[in-house]
């Protein structure tokens, strides 16, 4: 089953073509500079790009697959139409939805809508076959979430962020420390340069017997910590930022590392907690920071602590991309299921239905 996917849930407009063999074709296009000048997604000017690009992001998957010169025979071959509806911003997930459907419509292909969040998990699965019953953890800039994965169809929520997501939390250090947006990634770069200082920095929020997370307390330490630090701003200069990155004080790339330290060992104590709960065969960790060199390290101890399989996506994959969510809505067409053209988006913090219709009986 050869399978569309479209994803425009923020800033990343994306497309792929995914079978069961794998990936046929992907594109992406980012809009890392248009909101760099702002240091941070702004809402409108994201859906605008992605009503800019999505054409012309067609036209080059086309190309990528080698269909250029026989369109019709690429579409012959598409039996899904897969599309992220949320959660996301409402401004940018209207625009994907609003292409898929219009695809959809125009070549009498079913659609299946994906929840963006199961497909960082599922992704996983892409590279080598899931072991069920898996432990999820996705850790992305807007979600910190722990899952019960019982299956492809199959997962319930553990705990979530109460307030700042982890990737929200490692961003907003690394701009206040003058690293330019976006910043996890720089903020890994730096660590490694480091050593950390386990004492530095709370582990938040895990003083209870939950599984939800709340980072806004380390963002405040973080705060505190560069008031009461100046010197150890990143400097300033006019050649990017990751060029510059050996001119950062030790002191800074410490303070990275021991930062960085705390996110992923608060992540593996909750982790650990739901460990408690059920008996899994495997952990899988997705998301942007996921892609964190030490969230990857935490978790592949505690995987072999605990004599469990690990699933991380390889670093692209981390990312928002439209290989997760046309693998998703493989595995969703798999199991039968699809969404009418009334299909709606959900913003980030409604719950999203499982709203999926049956395939007829054939």
């Amino acid at each position: 089953m050869l399978v569309l996917g479209v994803e425009s849930s923020c800033d990343e407009s994306a497309l792929a073509l995914v079978n069961e063999s794998g990936v046929l074709a992907s594109v992406m296009a980012t809009q890392i500079d248009v909101h760099a000048l702002f240091g941070g997604v702004v809402p409108e000017l994201a859906s605008r790009e992605h009503a800019r690009l999505m054409p012309r992001l067609l036209d080059e998957l086309w190309r990528r697959a080698g269909w250029e010169h026989d369109p019709e025979a690429g579409w012959a071959g598409v039996e899904r139409i897969a599309v992220t509806r949320g959660p996301g911003l409402l401004g940018s997930l209207l625009v994907g939805l609003a292409f898929a459907k219009a695809l959809a419509f125009a070549r009498n292909i079913p659609l299946v809508g994906v929840n963006h969040l199961n497909a960082h998990l599922l992704v996983a699965g892409l590279e080598r076959p899931l072991a069920f019953p898996a432990l999820g953890v996705l850790v992305s800039g807007g979600h910190t979430h722990l899952y019960r994965m019982d299956s492809p169809t199959e997962m319930t929520v553990l705990g979530k962020t109460l307030d700042d997501a982890a990737g929200e939390a490692c961003d907003k250090f690394a701009k206040m420390a003058g690293l330019p947006y976006p910043g996890g990634a720089l903020l890994d770069a730096l660590g490694m340069r480091g050593e950390a200082d386990p004492q530095l920095f709370p582990r938040p929020y895990t003083h209870n017997d939950n599984l939800d997370f709340s980072f806004s307390g380390l963002k405040t330490a973080g705060a505190t910590w560069l008031t009461q630090h100046p010197e150890a701003r990143f400097p300033s200069g006019e050649e990017p930022a990751k060029e510059r990155l050996d001119c950062a004080s030790p002191l800074l790339c410490g303070a990275a590392a021991s930062y960085l330290l705390a996110v992923a060992e608060t992540l593996g104590i909750k982790a650990r907690r739901a460990l408690s709960l059920f008996r899994p065969r495997s952990i899988v960790v997705a998301g942007g920071v996921a892609a964190n060199s030490v969230v990857r390290r935490v978790f592949r101890d505690l995987a072999d602590e605990q004599s469990l399989d690990l699933y991380i996506p390889s670093p692209a994959l981390c990312t928002d991309n439209g290989i997760m969510v046309a693998w998703n809505g493989l595995l969703l067409a798999r199991s039968g299921y699809r969404h009418s053209l009334e299909l709606s988006a959900i913003p980030r913090g409604q719950v999203i239905p499982f709203d999926w219709q049956r395939e007829p009986a054939a």
